[in-house]
């Protein structure tokens, strides 16, 4: 794996990468169902639905672009702040894990092995952000 000198930071990077994932994989199932022509033009008119899948995909990519922000701010204040916590590591690799494991369980439609997953991810960001405090 990629080494930016802490493996927040590299979680960091491997999640920013993991977000262009979602969002190649949203729009090749927005093209496939809804066409190029679509795509390409003003979207003037309401889009076609969707799909199941297609829809759950979109929906997957909203939800990473909801928590990201919040993952990246507690990465770099725990960095900025540098307290060395163990809890950082393990809670950056806690969201990536869980956003990687988010995509295939949600496109797959299951209900509550999604929401696990979700909090796995969730907990990861409370736990970076956690590690920032002193004394932890």
């Amino acid at each position: 794996m990629l080494d930016l000198g802490s493996v927040e930071l590299t979680m960091l990077w491997a999640s920013a990468a993991l977000g262009l994932v979602h969002l190649l994989i949203a729009v090749l199932a927005s093209v496939a169902n809804r066409g190029m022509p679509w795509a390409m033009g003003p979207r003037d008119e309401p889009a076609v639905e969707m799909g199941k899948t297609g829809a759950r995909l979109e929906r997957a990519y909203k939800n990473f672009l909801e928590t990201f922000p919040l993952f990246a701010a507690a990465v770099l204040i725990e960095a900025a702040v540098g307290h060395g916590s163990g809890l950082a590591a393990l809670g950056a690799q806690l969201y990536f894990w869980g956003r990687v494991a988010y995509l295939p369980v949600y496109a797959l439609g299951v209900p509550v092995v999604r929401t696990l997953v979700w909090t796995v991810a969730f907990a990861g960001i409370v736990l970076v952000l956690a590690a920032s405090l002193p004394g932890l």
